[in-house]
């Protein structure tokens, strides 16, 4: 436990020291230099190899390249729920406050933090809030997303952080904003059919991750959207929210493998079987059974959500580590280690109330990601190769998404 919340401290320390800001696995179109240079804005070629090249080069070339630490949006997400997650913590434990802060101090930090995410709202015609990027990102030749283009993953991270604020400090802004979400994925996002709607059972559809054309076949995208409406369900009571969001859930469990897996979406490109995203899967369906199911409908509905989530929980805690727990980033292959594939257990296990069960293997996971992912400043390593492995400190991907992890953790296992 002692070398859990030290490792935490010096995350914690690290990432408030920079104030939450930094730079991004797919930030090289932020680069000053390049951008005074060359003719990134008519050239789909050269933006894809400027970002992939700064992507996979071990080396950090974001210096000499101009490109600025900048606060993303998602990441503020995270920092929020996890500060929110310490709040809750001291509570229940006043004697972690000599650790990590009293909790006015936490909770005033919890306030700047929400202050700063509805500030960064995406800018445009949408219907609610909702938030993206701080970086133009171009996905293969012909596709382009602009930055701050809203996408429903960032826009999840963030409302669910909102509403945590509000559970936390009482702001009514906050849950106000974050209610407001449910239109963007209402109406902002398309749908790819899956069912038409027949007699006896609704339509099921994967909800597209951003308002752009040609992302739509994403099964965890689609689940972190039923997730955000089962949230604004339940401080609404609204029924389009959950049976938009029930649209989604069925969609996934019919795609679903005998296994337990999904592959990542439903285009031949898309086959693949992962880690973290399988935790994203049971993320949004285990939050649209508690918030819309559980103690309202009757068994024979709740039977094949809470199926479908021990299923794809024994698949991902038996297939996605080794047998000495060494996370995997495939089903079927290790490498490259994501610091997402072992970050993402301890959210998982918190979401499926699945801790008690799993301390040691909870234990050993953390074992190894201190001693192989995190480097002595605090922060952690975006993934580990066979060859080169990438030892850059991003704030969103990596930081952000361990300092919310690890708060899990401790609220879990601390408190």
């Amino acid at each position: 436990m002692s070398a859990a919340l030290e490792s935490f401290k010096k995350l914690k320390a690290y990432c408030e020291k920079e104030q939450f800001k930094g730079w991004d696995p797919y930030d090289g179109l932020n680069s000053k230099l390049f951008n005074a240079v060359l003719p990134l804005k008519h050239s789909a070629l050269l933006r894809l190899s400027i970002i992939q090249g700064f992507k996979r080069c071990p080396f950090n070339l974001r210096r000499i390249a101009l490109v600025p630490k900048q606060h993303n949006a998602k990441g503020i997400g995270l920092f929020l729920q996890g500060y929110c997650n310490l709040v809750k913590a001291v509570e229940r434990n006043p004697v972690l406050e000599s650790e990590l802060g009293t909790k006015n101090a936490l909770t005033e930090r919890v306030n700047e933090l929400a202050k700063l995410l509805l500030s960064m709202r995406s800018q445009g015609n949408y219907h609610g809030a909702c938030w993206g990027y701080n970086f133009d990102w171009q996905a293969r030749r012909l596709f382009l997303f602009p930055a701050y283009t809203p996408t429903v993953v960032a826009t999840n991270f963030c409302a669910s952080a909102l509403f945590d604020a509000y559970e936390v400090t009482g702001v009514e802004e906050y849950k106000q904003v974050a209610l407001s979400s449910a239109e963007f994925v209402i109406k902002d996002l398309h749908r790819h059919t899956i069912t038409e709607a027949t007699e006896g059972r609704g339509e099921s559809f994967l909800f597209s991750y951003s308002p752009l054309q040609g992302n739509d076949t994403v099964y965890n995208a689609s689940l972190l959207g039923s997730k955000l409406l089962s949230l604004c369900y339940k401080h609404t009571g609204n029924e389009e929210y959950k049976r938009l969001a029930a649209a989604s859930v069925y969609a996934a469990l019919d795609g679903q493998k005998e296994d337990g897996s999904w592959v990542y979406g439903l285009l031949p490109v898309q086959q693949w079987v992962d880690s973290f995203h399988t935790g994203y899967n049971l993320d949004g369906l285990i939050a649209f059974y508690e918030n819309c199911i559980k103690g309202i409908e009757p068994d024979e509905v709740a039977k094949p959500i809470l199926d479908g989530i021990e299923k794809g929980f024994d698949f991902y805690v038996k297939n996605l580590f080794d047998e000495n727990c060494t996370p995997k980033y495939y089903s079927n292959r290790m490498y490259p280690i994501d610091i997402h594939c072992p970050g993402q257990l301890f959210v998982t296990l918190h979401r499926l109330h699945k801790t008690e069960g799993f301390h040691d293997m909870e234990d050993k996971v953390l074992d190894w990601t201190i001693r192989n992912m995190q480097d002595p400043e605090g922060y952690f390593y975006y993934q580990l190769k066979q060859g080169i492995s990438s030892k850059i400190s991003y704030m969103r991907w990596s930081n952000a998404f361990m300092f919310n992890a690890l708060s899990y953790f401790i609220l879990d296992r601390m408190a």
